[in-house]
């Protein structure tokens, strides 16, 4: 998953960004509201997490321009504000949940999972299914059948996205949209290489195949060919 942290603290943003990129999620930072503002609505993000108090251009105003353009992308807010007229306004704005400073790992990592959750309409609040392909997205175990799968944060990542789309066609540049950030070049063969490492996991030595290229247009996880 894609996430964009719009974060002026430095300490802050760096101790985000680690943590969110170990749990396997790509992100994107910026450092002020109107960077912030730009990459959301230039890019496709599955989830946004922005500070109230930025230089120039503050977290609401952010917020509220994203709305206005249509952009539905999950908002979680960040601010050291606590006062319920403070949070009413940041939910008012068109954020969907209020996070305040300090804060632990812990809690932002589950409202941002909370967050996917209700934007990709899981039932399961815990795990996906395909076939006999099972991920837990709490323990972050991934099991086939009877056999476990270990992942890179990476790799979990990118079966999770596929995951969340079984059946659906995802082409190259969707992959590369919403498991990487926006540094890498859609040139690179990051996303075939990565397939290939995902199937040797998944699908060797399974009668069955889950994971499907489509000539020309991208790959699929389905259990039928």
């Amino acid at each position: 998953m894609r996430l964009l942290l719009i974060e002026d603290d430095v300490k802050i943003a760096l101790f985000v960004q680690q943590g969110l990129r170990q749990e396997g999620f790509a992100v994107d930072h910026a450092g002020n509201g109107e960077d912030g503002l730009h990459l959301a609505l230039t890019e496709p993000y599955d989830l946004a997490v922005i500070d109230l108090m930025l230089p120039k251009l503050d977290g609401l105003t952010v917020i509220t321009e994203l709305r206005r353009n249509n952009k539905n992308t999950p908002v979680l807010i960040l601010s050291a504000k606590n006062s319920v007229d403070e949070r009413v306004e940041g939910l008012k704005a068109g954020g969907d949940d209020y996070l305040v400073k300090p804060f632990a790992f812990s809690e932002l990592l589950a409202r941002c999972q909370a967050l996917l959750r209700r934007a990709h309409s899981v039932s399961d609040p815990s795990s996906l299914t395909c076939a006999d392909l099972s991920m837990n997205l709490h323990s972050r175990k991934v099991i086939r059948g009877e056999k476990g799968i270990d992942l890179q944060p990476l790799e979990f990542s990118l079966l999770e996205y596929l995951m969340r789309n079984a059946g659906r066609v995802v082409s190259k540049t969707m992959i590369m949209e919403h498991v990487w950030d926006y540094n890498f070049s859609p040139q690179t063969n990051v996303v075939e290489a990565r397939i290939c490492y995902l199937r040797d996991k998944i699908d060797k030595g399974f009668d069955v195949k889950l994971i499907h290229t489509v000539r020309g247009v991208g790959y699929v996880l389905k259990e039928d060919g």
